[in-house]
């Protein structure tokens, strides 16, 4: 298609057409300000409606064309990275829309995304908004990633603080700070944001990189918030990557230790390392009111995932309890044989199956930035009064155990 007939073309036309191209912003090491990294943005064919992306991303959802264009921005992401002949030590920035997640790539950009898992060092990067609204998907991504040797990024990360709570259930490798962090004036809730993420990165090894770096201030507010990494116009606006393009190094990351994805349930992951007791439904409900009470109080905002093994336990008291839990809580989700998709305003429903071992279990997950808990129970099988039902349980406080706990109660929640 000519270029004069593209400037006019709809956005399926230009997408058919293999319309989108990709020009790269330098990333840089803060300290020797020398590039590291490129992020890939796509934009539209010159002089059409569709250059801007915000125009492709706007009608891309308008039109219900968002994996389509997903895909076409990391063909050419790719292509032109392959093409550049990008340094094999430089890593690769590529965005990818929640929509795509977990999907295999369409037959005609299979061939270029296996020569970049060949050549390329890339770094997927998705925003929060991906863990709430296709969880299992990006777990199942991550992992994918990672068994290439790529790495995962959460972007924008700080213009929700609610974000903060859903870092642990990703573990991304890279975590990109909100340009609100580095250009507005330092505040409460900045250093709320900043002690939270700078405590992940040091549990587990991830590379904090700022945004919106555009003056020598920008710059040292980066530095001053710990960053090793930094991007913005200071150090260069998006434009097509120069033959052979060769960095100083490459973004050193961590790969934390994958989540389970497969198999399990709540209490397997915590019955094998704490020690299990007996009880009584009343004490456990107790208990379980007690934790959602922490999430509720916590400074920051928190992730509360619970099995109620069938939708009958999902009383109306729970209905009003979780419901106020979502009105605070960025991720709040009830899980159980025959619950509906939203069981209480603003919480996340999920419906197992019955034969699903998760169906015997009542668990209740709770992940804050510097909080976890899990409360795991199995049902001993009592045919009696409900108030004498018994139950096989285990309580842990070990971050570690809780996040895989909660992995195993995500990988059940279907796209909305």
């Amino acid at each position: 298609m000519p270029t004069t007939t593209l400037a006019e073309a709809t956005l399926a036309e230009v997408i058919a057409a293999d319309g989108i191209r990709s020009v790269f912003q330098p990333i840089v090491d803060i300290d020797s300000l020398r590039p590291v990294a490129y992020e890939a943005l796509a934009r539209g064919p010159h002089g059409s409606s569709w250059e801007a992306p915000s125009a492709l991303l706007a009608a891309a959802y308008a039109e219900d064309l968002v994996a389509e264009l997903d895909w076409a921005c990391r063909r050419s992401a790719y292509r032109a990275a392959l093409d550049a002949g990008l340094d094999e030590r430089t890593t690769l920035f590529v965005n990818v829309e929640p929509k795509t997640l977990g999907t295999p790539a369409p037959d005609d950009i299979a061939e270029v995304q296996g020569r970049a898992l060949q050549r390329l060092r890339v770094i997927l990067e998705v925003t929060e908004r991906a863990i709430t609204s296709r969880p299992a998907e990006i777990l199942a991504s991550a992992q994918w990633a990672r068994s290439h040797g790529w790495g995962i990024a959460v972007d924008d990360l700080g213009a929700d603080p609610g974000s903060l709570a859903l870092l642990p259930l990703l573990s991304p490798d890279v975590v990109k700070l909100d340009l609100r962090l580095i250009q507005a004036r330092p505040d409460r809730e900045i250093a709320t944001i900043m002690t939270a993420v700078l405590a992940y990165a040091e549990q587990t090894g991830a590379a904090l990189l700022a945004e919106g770096i555009e003056t020598v201030e920008h710059l040292e507010t980066a530095r001053a918030l710990g960053v090793r990494y930094g991007q913005g116009y200071l150090f260069g606006h998006p434009a097509p990557l120069d033959q052979g393009a060769v960095a100083a190094g490459s973004v050193e990351f961590l790969l934390p230790a994958t989540l389970p994805l497969t198999g399990g349930t709540p209490f397997d992951v915590v019955a094998g390392r704490r020690p299990v007791r007996p009880s009584t439904k009343p004490m456990l409900v107790e208990m379980a009111k007690h934790l959602e009470a922490e999430a509720a109080g916590l400074t920051a905002p928190a992730v509360v995932m619970s099995a109620f093994q069938d939708e009958k336990h999902f009383t109306p008291d729970s209905a009003r309890r979780y419901q106020r839990l979502a009105e605070r809580c960025p991720l709040v989700v009830a899980l159980g044989v025959g619950l509906r998709p939203e069981p209480a305003p603003g919480v996340r429903g999920a419906n197992i199956a019955a034969g699903d071992a998760l169906a015997g279990e009542w668990s209740v997950v709770v992940i804050g930035a510097h909080y976890a808990a899990a409360l795991v129970a199995r049902d001993l099988g009592d045919t009696g009064p409900e108030s004498l039902r018994r139950f096989d349980y285990a309580l842990s406080h070990d971050r570690g155990l809780v996040i895989a706990a909660a992995a195993s109660l995500m990988r059940r929640i279907l796209p909305r």
